[in-house]
């Protein structure tokens, strides 16, 4: 509503962000339709002439490109058969105005444009997009023609070969340097810590190559880094400490006399003094007593004692408080600087490992021909910036892009800014190929900027706006700034909770980057909603444990985070039983499993105990968003089996094989063959294998599996095992149908091990543990009707009508060890806490900012994940709940708008509740009195059917009935036949456009070619065939001006079967004043013998084709018939034979 309480049109605001003509930045909040919105700006881009293929669109993610393009192809498809009425209603709610018949006409087109579009529509993420970039200019990049891009797991393995191969030369005497880097690195950090830092060393490769680039080698790195701490080149802890034992360094006749005072004070005094005092005297050995001398005067953690003489004896020496405090405040400064030299030397050794290690990743990659992702952004930005190179491919690129259109451009970090805007820069310059008009389009949410891990800047998005806004505006094009505050998705309950939680000054950090409030309209805004907020669940007292107890004991049963688990799978199981339900803008229903999100900052113990007490109480669930593979039982199971095929002896593996789906033994069965067993577990097995029938299918499985497995690879032993031996029935029969994925995915992993290594099973086994491979779940509805658990950012992009926020009370408490400076100049490493000098502490104050901006980012996405309903939970632990957690940032902002209910599965104290629930038969806000429904028709009483979606189009290419076989490629003879078929295909669309005097240079051109590999002979036999049937009086009407050739076509068609969507494409079409004839050419299948009739999908390809032209051309007979190349020939078709076969 508006200040008059009008309710605002959506569609006009998003109408001005897809304006084709002006170029716009869209800050589209959480629900408000920027998928529609980018969807639209295309729409309206192709509506006004623009090639599908002069259209870039940047996505976040492979599945969001896909989902983009799924839409806009239905849409399309709508428009191509739908009927005059229904288009101009689609039309108007896109453009605003009404449609004129050329704009109906551009409409109904536009999917075969897109169809026929060379690549088709260019909607991908920025790292497809480097990539054919790349592809297309490899040389001028820099690269080798045939590189390939190395998924996640194959650069892991090359960057463990370089680590190796780098600690492996730094024990080595042959390269000092590295050696001592490596010896400064070890001598601050623990073996066992070691890894981690070397892991957060990687991890940041793509930011280490960015530095040592950007300043122009490693002694520019260190000098920065000097510059940065404020040393000077030469300064060491050891020059430091020995600067600061010089006489001339402090006030040596003062100290004395101050030690000399305390002497004659208390024993505490005494023992400072006689300290100061040995400091004093060894003017040659200050350096080794400087430790025990600066403690005199310093706390253990480096500030200045409060007391460093007593009153009584200050009276004694009025100048020897003074000349304590003088001395202790340089010994801060003394001990300032020296940690300030050790975090110099410690980083510029880190550093040089870095450079090291960065060096023998880059000769690996370059050997191999591989790029990372993040090699894809950087050469593709250097590629665009290369003096002499860059003008060249912007000029190439300028021919066919018009238009980029940025998604989530929040989750863009500075490198991909930088490859878009140095595409974008031609459209401004006024030097392109073209004078159309050309655009920049983003849309995002600063707000929703949460992968920081990925050096997304929720600032840059504010910064690149301005940038583009310049730029746009000095080439005096149109800009426009448009806000999308409308939510589709949530209602006014939840929308009003998500207002107040960031109105607060400390929820606002982070989320609201100005002043302006954060403010949600909600569009449902009659729809029932209901926000909930569950009194914490208390940590339990603790125990008074025994000395020992029974390992069959049950321990930490009563956690307050397992009891949560129970009392929110007790929730979502009450909500489920049909008593509960939801108003959506389609329908009242019951309440599904599948209506149900529960999201957790992190994944841990407590989504494995949602998942066991939702399976115990029967309720459907979907597990977790991701998980490491080898933890998985079914996993767990197959790789026991290799272990024990690797080495019969291991009685454990063999022990876990045979409790597993494999074999199906039970616990007495095991215990029977185990216990006191005289020989190894496999020989018992074997010996006793016709006591127990269990025993005998289990010996007889392993032993032919054991047979095979030295002689097949490892996908090919366990595809047996899973498949012909029934192997995953077994599993899926006791683990659920929750264990496929992590069976799929292990077998992927093998085929893809043997791919890149010598297919081994040991080998194998120890790869797939080495390398912790993650399985990430599609947690989007995709059909299953079940509760999904999930992270916050796996949620990114997702809704539910129905959400739980369990994991509220706890804030992130990670500090990362190497700290950057803001722009990304300078890498610190403290080693220890010790260390920290103020520029470190600093840094990592602005890194621990950073994080929880970010943590209340994180926020805004959970809560605006909830259509209906949001529930909010957590757990205490023993320590205090911080401030800024969510529970305390949600209940805050709350308390004074919320009512106390009663809840049965929270029994102990009452909940807060916003809202209400939906009932069955109505709605929270009541039903329409009766008086207002009279006298309106039955039809107006009945909720309107769903919008049917168009049916499955009818390809005609593609008919559903058996095509004949086309001719065996194998021999000589067919081939040589399949390759001038082809080619006479060819020239039969293309020589009828030119006048016949130059058909035949141009056909002896065109199969000159090298690529074709004909010789002069089948060329000349090629040219006479074709110039033959262009020549022949019995095919002049085919190739006759006006003719056209590879002619798109779709529309509904109605058959015996019923209407059905036909899209398809004519070989060549002649349309005349008296009739139609069709014509579909026919390459590499022989004609029928003799004056035979012609196959049956053929005659039904072209009847649907005679169908849909029947509409366009409903006056004019229409001929149909088959053109054989091979020979060539052309069948006319009869028309009772078309009529029959229509489908």
């Amino acid at each position: 509503m508006n200040s008059l309480g009008q309710r605002i049109d959506p569609e006009i605001t998003q109408r001005q962000a897809a304006d084709p003509d002006v170029s716009a930045w869209v800050a589209a909040s959480a629900g408000a339709g920027k998928t529609k919105v980018l969807t639209d700006r295309i729409l309206r881009l192709m509506l006004d002439g623009t090639p599908p293929q002069h259209i870039l669109c940047l996505t976040f993610t492979r599945a969001a490109a896909a989902e983009m393009a799924n839409r806009l192809r239905r849409r399309l498809g709508v428009w191509a058969t739908a009927p005059e009425a229904g288009l101009d209603v689609n039309l108007a709610a896109l453009t605003g105005r009404d449609s004129d018949p050329e704009t109906r006409i551009m409409a109904r087109r536009l999917l075969a444009r897109v169809l026929d579009s060379p690549g088709g529509m260019r909607i991908q993420t920025i790292h497809a997009f480097c990539e054919s970039l790349l592809g297309r200019f490899p040389i001028e990049a820099g690269l080798s023609p045939h590189f390939e891009v190395m998924d996640e797991r194959t650069a892991a393995e090359v960057m463990a070969e370089a680590q190796d191969d780098v600690l492996q030369r730094g024990r080595a005497p042959g390269e000092p340097e590295l050696a001592a880097a490596l010896a400064e690195v070890t001598s601050h950090v623990h073996q066992a810590k070691f890894p981690d830092l070397i892991a957060g060393l990687v991890g940041d490769r793509a930011r280490l190559a960015r530095l040592f680039d950007r300043a122009g080698g490693s002694e520019a790195v260190v000098g920065t880094l000097r510059s940065t701490l404020g040393l000077g080149a030469e300064e060491t802890p050891d020059s430091v400490i020995a600067e600061a034992c010089r006489d001339a360094a402090c006030d040596v006749p003062a100290l004395v006399a101050a030690s000399g005072a305390l002497l004659g004070g208390t024993e505490a005094e005494k023992r400072r003094g006689r300290v100061i005092a040995e400091w004093l005297e060894a003017a040659t050995g200050r350096v080794a007593q400087f430790d025990e001398y600066m403690l005199a005067f310093l706390t253990q953690d480096g500030g200045a004692r409060k007391h460093l003489i007593t009153a009584k004896t200050a009276v004694a020496a009025p100048a020897a408080r003074e000349a304590l405090e003088r001395e202790a405040a340089r010994l801060v400064a003394a001990l300032e600087r020296r940690n300030k030299a050790i975090v110099a030397r410690a980083s510029a050794a880190l550093l040089a490992l870095g450079r090291a290690l960065l060096d023998a990743y880059e000769t690996r990659k370059l050997a191999r021909a591989k790029l990372d992702y993040d090699d894809l952004i950087l050469r593709a930005r250097d590629l665009l910036r290369r003096p002499g190179v860059a003008s060249w491919v912007l000029y190439k690129l300028d021919g066919g892009l018009d238009h980029i259109l940025i998604d989530e451009a929040q989750d863009t970090n500075p490198e991909q800014w930088q490859v878009i805007e140095a595409l974008a820069e031609e459209f401004f310059a006024g030097e392109g190929v073209r004078d159309a008009a050309r655009t920049v389009f983003a849309v995002g949410d600063a707000k929703q900027s949460i992968y920081s891990f990925q050096r997304a800047d929720p600032e840059a998005f504010a910064a690149m706006r301005q940038h583009f806004a310049d730029r746009v505006g000095g080439s005096g094009n149109k800009w426009r700034n448009v806000d999308l505050e409308m939510s589709f998705r949530s209602t006014p309950e939840v929308l009003r909770a998500v207002d107040g939680v960031f109105a607060q000054d400390l929820a606002r950090d982070g989320v609201a980057f100005d002043d302006t409030p954060i403010r949600h309209l909600p569009y449902r805004d009659q729809a029932p909603g209901l926000v909930e907020i569950w009194p914490p669940v208390p940590a339990p007292v603790p125990e008074t444990l025994p000395p020992w107890r029974l390992p069959v004991a049950e321990v930490g049963g009563k956690s307050a985070r397992l009891r949560l688990a129970g009392r929110v799978a007790a929730k979502i199981k009450a909500l489920c039983d049909g008593s509960q339900w939801l108003e959506t803008e389609d329908e009242e229903r019951p309440i599904r499993p599948g209506d149900i999100m529960v999201l957790v900052r992190r994944r841990g113990g407590f989504v494995h105990e949602l998942v066991r007490a939702l399976k115990d109480r029967g309720v459907g669930v979907a597990g977790v968003d991701r998980m490491v593979l080898t933890d998985h039982i079914a996993v767990m199971d197959l790789m026991a089996l290799g272990r024990f095929l690797l080495m019969p002896e291991d009685d454990l593996s063999l022990a876990e094989v045979l409790k597993s789906p494999l074999c199906g033994l039970d616990d007495d069965d095991l215990f029977a063959l185990a216990h006191r067993r005289p020989a190894p577990l496999w020989r018992m097995l074997g010996d006793r294998q016709d006591t127990v029938p269990g025993y005998g299918a289990a010996a007889t499985l392993l032993g032919a599996l054991l047979a095979r497995a030295d002689q097949v690879p490892p996908y090919e032993l366990y595809a047996e095992l899973l498949d012909a031996r029934g192997g995953r029935r077994a599993l899926l029969a006791r683990l659920g149908p929750d264990a496929a994925e992590p069976i799929d995915e292990f077998l992927a992993q093998a085929l893809a091990y043997q791919r890149r290594h010598v297919p081994t099973l040991q080998g194998f086994l120890h790869w797939l543990e080495a390398g912790a491979v993650e399985v990430r779940r599609d947690m989007d509805q995709g059909g299953h009707d079940a509760v999904r658990v999930m992270t916050v950012h796996g949620a990114k992009g997702l809704e539910a009508p129905i959400v739980f926020l369990p994991d509220t009370m706890q804030t992130p408490t990670h500090v990362p060890p190497l700290l950057w400076t803001e722009d990304g100049g300078c890498l610190l490493w403290p080693p220890k806490r010790d260390h920290v000098d103020p520029v470190c502490a600093g840094l990592r104050a602005a890194a621990v900012a950073r994080r929880d901006r970010e943590h209340r980012r994180l926020l805004y996405v959970a809560m605006t994940r909830a259509a209906d309903r949001l529930y909010v939970c957590g757990w205490r632990t023993r320590r205090e709940a911080p401030a800024d957690c969510w529970y305390n940032l949600i209940v805050g902002s709350l308390r004074d708008r919320v009512e106390e209910v009663s809840d049965s599965v929270v029994a102990d104290r009452p909940v807060l509740r916003i809202g209400a629930p939906a009932s069955p038969g109505g709605s929270a806000i009541g039903d329409p009195s009766p008086e207002r429904l009279e006298g309106l028709p039955s039809w107006a009483l009945k909720r309107p059917d769903p919008e049917p979606d168009p049916p499955t189009p009818l390809v005609p290419s593609a008919p559903g009935v058996a095509e004949p076989q086309s001719r065996s490629p194998l021999g000589a003879e067919n081939r040589d036949a399949a390759r001038r078929g082809r080619a006479v295909h060819r020239l039969l669309q293309i020589l009828p456009d030119l006048a016949p005097a130059r058909r035949d240079a141009a056909c002896r051109r065109f199969l000159a070619r090298p690529a074709l590999g004909f010789d002069r002979a089948m060329s000349a036999d090629i040219t006479r065939i074709t110039l033959a049937v262009l020549n022949d009086p019995a095919f002049g009407p085919v190739f006759a001006p006006g003719s056209r050739a590879e002619v798109s076509i779709a529309g509904i068609v109605r058959g015996a079967s019923g209407q059905r969507v036909l899209s398809g494409r004519i070989d060549r079409l002649a349309v005349t004043e008296n009739e139609v004839l069709v014509v579909d050419f026919k390459t590499g299948r022989a004609p029928p013998p003799g004056t035979g009739g012609a196959p049956a999908a053929y005659v039904r390809q072209m009847a649907a084709y005679r169908a849909a032209l029947r509409q366009i051309y409903p006056t004019r007979p229409i001929r149909c018939a088959l053109l054989w190349t091979d020979q060539p020939r052309l069948d006319e078709l009869a028309s009772a034979a078309l009529d029959a076969a229509m489908p």
